[in-house]
């Protein structure tokens, strides 16, 4: 037997039902906030993700799947999007033909070799969004209410918004300044990750999670004692605004997310009740990533989830129900003579947009009345021998048990007048006379 490449995983069943609905509530949300969708190869050159992600990033350092295609070239299972979406831009010459800013929305498999865990997998999924030619502290906030509002009204309640200022150049160059003095003294004594992020970006040292290395880090000069007046008053106009909109947040002085590319406002979605899964996603705002990737000097802003990490958010819910497959109608052809009417009437019926089926094979009408069961179908519409003698079909309502005649030539058209009737009393609460 071959087993599934540690770290990864099938997804059959009510998990695949629940992808679906996690991936068409944030198509339908994100379309609705104006984001174009847009899909990038799942390889890219390498030298992309170490040119935009950064050397410094463990991403870079140590997750990549990284290897020589057949013509030696360097070629990587992309870690992350928001660099494929970059290059796509400038590959396309896109800031030539759309209005600034751009916004674009994603959703695919991303890569990265990390210890499997709840939430965590080595072939896992993001959805995102990213916008592109952002002037606006508003635009920061396009960012976080959409990805706040592409996880609240999935389910997941008491979502926290994580948020902090890396500043603008002056402030981040004073501030590494401030905290490679601050760690001169105390770094041989730290993990071997901060030594080189010492040399390569002390803001990352902020964001290691050994806990001998926290302890040291909380003493650490913070960043809001190093922003300019310009970087204050960004960060101020971000926060008002999400007062405004009624987003909840912290500030949370240590956030500096693992990515290099991040300037400005960068920002995390944490969900408590599953504090072992970390950050749910979080994004930030980007100055010269377009630009590092051979675009033009245009800022951005963007986000990602973990689909995998709002799975395990939702499964942990005490009332959690998975979504399942509902069938608008089961055909039952009971004998042979019924066979042609029933595979008709289920193209019919299908191509005027119901979700529909048959069975194949003769089976007892108990047997097929278990099979609709299990498809959770609305209706089952009979057909043997004896309805084919009187040209009178059944349909039977499998949630009232009512049954209704059609003529044989009315057929698709009762069935829809019943169909949408179902709807109609789910819509007013479930109630019905025939209940």
């Amino acid at each position: 037997m071959i087993n599934p490449v540690k770290g990864t995983h099938d997804i059959i069943g009510s998990d695949a039902a629940l992808y679906n609905f996690i991936e068409a509530y944030f198509r339908t949300y994100v379309g609705l906030c104006g984001f174009e969708d847009i899909k990038t190869p799942i390889i890219e050159h390498t030298p992309l993700f170490i040119r935009s992600v950064g050397e410094s990033s463990d991403i870079v350092n140590k997750e990549m799947y990284t290897f020589l295609d057949k013509g030696g070239r360097s070629i990587t299972l992309r870690p992350e999007l928001t660099a494929g979406v970059m290059r796509s831009i400038v590959s396309n010459k896109l800031f030539a033909t759309n209005d600034l800013p751009m916004k674009f929305c994603y959703f695919g498999p991303c890569f990265r070799y990390e210890r499997p865990q709840t939430g965590r997998f080595r072939q896992f999924h993001q959805l995102g969004i990213e916008i592109v030619g952002a002037k606006s502290y508003l635009d920061d906030v396009e960012a976080i209410s959409t990805g706040y509002y592409s996880l609240v009204p999935l389910g997941i309640e008491d979502i926290k918004v994580k948020i902090n200022s890396l500043g603008d150049e002056e402030s981040r160059q004073a501030y590494k300044k401030a905290l490679k003095e601050y760690f001169q003294d105390k770094i041989e004594n730290m993990c071997e990750d901060c030594k080189r992020r010492f040399e390569v970006n002390p803001l990352r040292i902020l964001d290691c999670k050994v806990p001998s290395d926290i302890e040291i880090v909380k003493n650490a000069p913070k960043m809001s004692d190093y922003l300019t007046d310009e970087a204050k008053h960004h960060l101020e106009l971000v926060l008002n605004q999400l007062d405004n909109i009624g987003i909840p947040y912290e500030i949370d002085e240590n956030l500096v997310r693992g990515l290099d590319y991040y300037t400005g406002i960068v920002f995390e979605f944490h969900y408590d009740g599953l504090s072992e899964i970390g950050a749910i996603g979080g994004g930030g705002h980007y100055k010269n990533l377009l630009k590092e990737v051979g675009g033009p000097d245009l800022e951005g802003v963007g986000f990602s989830c973990g689909v995998e990490r709002i799975e395990a958010v939702l499964k942990s819910h005490p009332d959690f129900t998975p979504p399942y497959r509902s069938l608008d109608f089961y055909v039952m052809a009971i004998g042979d003579n019924g066979v042609n009417i029933a595979y008709k009437s289920m193209m019919e019926l299908r191509l005027n947009g119901y979700s529909c089926e048959m069975n194949t094979e003769n089976k007892s009408f108990k047997a097929l009345f278990k099979i609709a069961l299990r498809k959770n179908a609305k209706f089952a519409i009979i057909i043997g021998d004896d309805e084919i003698q009187s040209g009178e079909i059944t349909i039977k309502n499998l949630k009232t048990q009512t049954q209704t005649l059609a003529k044989i030539d009315s057929l698709v058209d009762v069935a829809k007048s019943l169909h949408f009737d179902y709807l109609q009393d789910e819509k007013n609460g479930g109630s019905s006379e025939n209940e």
